[in-house]
């Protein structure tokens, strides 16, 4: 099938990629001019795990191409709408600037027949308000909301675990639904849950599987808060609560907390469309969840500041990561970053090395320093603090190796991924979040 994506960023750029390595024949279009041209060299703009392979082998079988001209989408079978819907300057909605414009400028190219799908993150009501649009020129929109985990947004956009189809009532609607399942045909060939539903269903998956798995993050986060003022350790608590079947282990890991470029402006994103609707108090304690978050970076850098006796001024340290999370060099809205930026501003020389996210980081932070390898960026440190929950970090540093590259034996460890007992029989005096 002959199929547009609408917007080559991180969502776009993986869709486009993957629906060709699946056989379809796909073309990317973008108004950023050098973005296109480093996607038609095969060449990955951002950083995610077998992306590369799947975009170099989509361009040399010449399934797969880019383009800045809208007009090049004409005549595909489905058009893919992936930009981004930022939050909005100066509030907490969703910014729909992208969407209406990669719609608008759409429209004069489609054909009857032709499928819409929406895959942007929008606030519910945007599908239909849309529609009305699209319906014009004889083409069917459908909403199509991704669940793309950074570090595995190639695996899940060829292998989701569900897909669901926004889509209107009648006949056209289940023309629609069988095209998406065309689409989809290796998924479906899987028995991967495809779920039919109307549009404003289809919009509130989306954003209410985020906020479920925000607010899951910051309840044991809260837990922490908890455990530090009785000496309580957080990190049992989730190992004995998620045994339970109902609760579950996944997201109950206590640390720093979330970033990155969906769930803190998609759970404000819906605040805000809830208040709209005239229902703001029936998910009101998302405003919690958030504070809760933005309280764990405070809690990182206090840490820290307990651990070198109060004060930070002209101390060394090394902080291990940059990214929101690992695989990935994503740093929006990035805990870790926040943290080492907090530290800066405290007076501290703070080091940051990540296997990945260095020179976003630095285009965005100038002000730290940066250093490529990993022991490096230890020599001579005060203190260590893990925010990014690298295999280089957790599983491949030797807490005695690393005791001999340091000024002083101090590590945070915000993310609770090392092994405590180790690094305080290798002589590390060791902070974690919510633990003893």
């Amino acid at each position: 099938m002959r199929l547009s994506v609408i917007g080559c960023g991180y969502l776009g750029a993986v869709h486009a990629a993957a629906m060709a390595s699946i056989g379809h024949e796909v073309v990317g279009i973008d108004v950023d001019e050098r973005k296109i041209s480093a996607l038609s060299k095969g060449e990955a703009p951002f950083f995610e795990p077998g992306l590369q392979e799947i975009l170099t082998e989509g361009i040399q079988s010449g399934r797969l191409t880019f383009s800045t001209k809208m007009a090049d989408a004409a005549g595909a079978a489905v058009h893919f709408i992936g930009v981004g819907t930022p939050q909005q300057a100066g509030g907490y909605a969703a910014d729909l600037t992208f969407v209406n414009a990669a719609v608008d400028g759409l429209i004069p190219y489609l054909q009857p027949g032709n499928i819409v799908a929406g895959k942007s993150t929008v606030p519910v009501g945007t599908a239909a308000e849309l529609a009305e649009r699209v319906v014009k020129s004889g083409a069917t929109l459908v909403w199509n909301p991704e669940f793309l985990r950074e570090g595995w947004a190639v695996q899940d956009t060829i292998d989701p675990d569900r897909l669901v189809a926004g889509v209107p009532d009648g006949d056209e609607g289940a023309r629609a639904a069988d095209i998406l399942r065309e689409v989809y045909h290796t998924a479906v060939a899987k028995d991967t849950p495809f779920i039919v539903t109307d549009y404003a269903t289809a919009e509130l998956v989306k954003v209410a599987a985020n906020a479920f798995l925000a607010t899951k993050i910051s309840f044991i986060n809260a837990m922490a808060e908890i455990a530090e003022v009785t000496g309580a350790d957080v990190t049992q608590l989730a190992d004995a609560i998620g045994h339970d079947a109902r609760i579950g282990r996944r997201f109950l890991g206590a640390g720093i907390g979330f970033g990155g470029g969906c769930l803190p402006k998609d759970i404000r994103a819906f605040s805000a469309r809830a208040e709209e609707l005239g229902r703001g108090e029936s998910v009101g304690f998302l405003r919690e969840v958030d504070a809760i978050n933005l309280r764990r970076r405070d809690r990182a850098v206090q840490l820290v500041v307990e651990a070198l006796g109060g004060a930070v001024f002209k101390k060394n340290i090394t902080v291990l990561g940059a990214a929101f999370k690992p695989h990935s060099d994503d740093i929006r809205d990035s805990p870790a970053l926040d943290v080492a930026v907090r530290l800066h501003g405290l007076g501290a020389w703070v080091t940051v090395t990540d296997p990945a996210a260095i020179e976003n980081a630095r285009r965005l932070h100038p002000q730290l320093n940066y250093v490529e390898d990993r022991d490096e960026a230890l020599r001579g440190a005060d203190a260590v603090i893990v925010v990014t929950e690298w295999d280089e970090y957790r599983r491949q540093l030797p807490p005695a190796a690393a005791g001999e590259l340091v000024a002083g034996k101090i590590v945070v460890d915000g993310r609770n991924c090392l092994d405590a007992a180790a690094w305080r029989d290798a002589g590390w005096a060791y902070y974690g979040m919510g633990r003893p």
